[in-house]
C-alpha cells in the first residue's frame, strides 16, 4: 500500500473551523440554548402543514430553479426575477459570491470581529482576507475599510447589523462609503438580521442596491422566520452578479421542503411581525437590565447582545452553563447572547448580575 496521500490544495492549511453554537446538554443542567441566533418560536402558522405535505415528495429532486419561491420573492421585494438567487442560507450564498469574484491574488475586505464564516470562505477560495478592526464602539470603521481598498480588492462584506456585536452602520455613513468604493468592487450588504432593526436611520439594503450595480444584498430565512434547520437564503443583486450566483450554486441545494416553508413563511407576515416585535421588546428588557447592573452594552439592532469581557469571557460562559443557559463565547474577546425565551433571559440576567458584583 502506498504511503503517499492525495494532494490537497495548500489554501486549506490552517483554515479555522466554523464553530456552531454549543447545544443545550441533553439530560444535563443546561436547559436553554442562547448560543446560536435562533428564533425561539415554533414555525409560523401554516408552515408545518406545508412542509408535512411536501415531505411526500422526498423521492424526487427539488425544483432546482426554486421557481415558486423566486416568484414570491420578486413580488415581495419588487425586484426582477433576474436579480434574485437562492442558496443554502445566506452563508451559502456568501460563499458563492466569493467563488464568483475572488481567487488567489485577490483580496476580500471585512470588519473584524464580524461573522466568523467570512475568513473561512475567503481562505477556501484562495483569496486573501483583509480584516479591518471595529471602532472602539464595536462598529464597522467604514472610512478605514474604504482606505483598505487596493487594485486587488474584489469583494467587501458589510454585516449590518454586525454579528456578533449587533451594531449597525447608518444611512449617511454607508452611502458615503459606497460612493468611495470603485464600481468594479462588489459590496455585499449582509442583512441576516434585518427584521430586528428599529433604528430608522439604518437603510434597507434593497433600496441602496437599486441604483448601484456593485451592491448585493443577502437575506436569510434562518433568523426571524425561524427556518434555521432548513437552510434557505437569497441574494438580491443586479443581473450579472445574480447570474453568477446561479452558476456557482450547488445543484438542487435548496430542498423542496425549504422552498415550500419559505413561501409559507413569507405569507405569514402578520404573525412574523408580532413575533419579531416580542423579541425586540425582550431585547430592550435585557439590554436595560444589563446596563442597570453596570455593564457597557453596545446598542444592538439584532436578536442578540454582546458583552466585551476579555480574559473573563470563558469563566462567564461557564457560569452561564452552570446556571442553565448556554451562550456563545469568543475567548479573549467577549460573549454573544441570543435573546430567547423570557425564562432563559431571566437566568442570563441573574448570572450577569452575580458576575458583575465579583468584578
Amino acid at each position: 500500500m502506498s504511503e503517499t496521500s492525495p494532494k490537497l490544495r495548500a489554501e486549506l492549511e490552517g483554515i479555522p473551523t466554523y464553530k456552531p453554537g454549543k447545544p443545550a446538554a441533553a439530560g444535563g443542567p443546561v436547559a436553554y440554548k442562547l448560543s446560536s441566533n435562533e428564533n425561539p418560536y415554533p414555525p409560523l402558522p401554516g408552515v408545518m402543514e406545508t412542509v408535512t405535505a411536501a415531505a411526500c415528495t422526498f423521492n424526487r429532486y427539488p425544483d432546482m430553479a426554486c421557481t415558486a419561491l423566486m416568484n414570491e420573492l420578486s413580488d415581495r421585494f419588487g425586484v426582477p426575477l433576474s436579480h434574485l438567487a437562492t442558496g443554502t442560507g445566506s452563508v451559502g450564498v456568501a460563499q458563492q459570491l466569493i467563488q464568483a469574484t475572488s481567487g488567489p491574488g485577490d483580496e476580500v475586505i471585512y470588519a473584524w470581529r464580524s461573522f466568523e464564516a467570512y475568513p473561512i470562505i475567503t481562505q477556501i477560495s484562495g483569496a486573501t482576507s483583509v480584516q479591518v478592526p471595529l471602532t472602539s464602539g464595536d462598529v464597522h470603521d467604514l472610512d478605514a475599510m474604504a482606505d483598505a481598498i487596493t487594485d486587488r480588492t474584489r469583494l467587501i462584506f458589510v454585516c449590518n447589523p454586525n454579528n456578533p456585536t449587533g451594531t449597525v452602520v447608518r444611512r449617511a455613513e454607508l452611502e458615503r462609503f459606497l460612493d468611495r468604493v470603485p464600481g468594479d468592487v462588489l459590496v455585499v450588504l449582509d442583512e441576516a438580521y434585518r427584521e430586528f432593526i428599529r433604528d430608522p436611520e439604518v437603510p434597507d439594503g434593497v433600496e441602496l442596491y437599486r441604483d448601484r450595480p456593485n451592491v448585493c444584498v443577502l437575506r436569510t430565512f434562518s433568523k426571524a422566520y425561524g427556518l434555521a434547520g432548513l437552510r434557505v437564503g437569497f441574494a438580491i443583486a443586479h443581473e450579472p452578479v445574480a447570474a453568477a450566483l446561479r452558476k456557482t450554486a450547488v445543484p438542487f441545494g435548496v430542498s423542496q421542503l425549504a422552498q415550500e416553508a419559505a413561501i409559507a413563511s413569507l405569507r405569514a407576515e402578520d404573525e412574523l411581525l408580532g413575533r419579531v416585535g416580542s423579541l425586540v421588546c425582550e431585547r430592550t428588557r435585557v439590554v436595560d437590565g444589563l446596563r442597570a447592573q453596570g455593564w457597557t452594552v453596545p446598542e444592538t439592532q439584532a436578536n442578540f447582545v454582546w458583552l466585551r469581557l476579555g480574559e473573563r469571557t470563558v469563566p462567564f460562559a461557564e457560569a452561564c452553563d452552570q446556571a442553565g443557559v448556554v451562550i456563545r463565547p469568543f475567548p479573549g474577546e467577549g460573549v454573544r447572547v441570543t435573546v430567547g425565551e423570557t425564562e432563559a433571559n431571566d437566568i442570563f440576567l441573574k448570572v450577569a448580575e452575580g458576575f458583575r458584583k465579583e468584578l
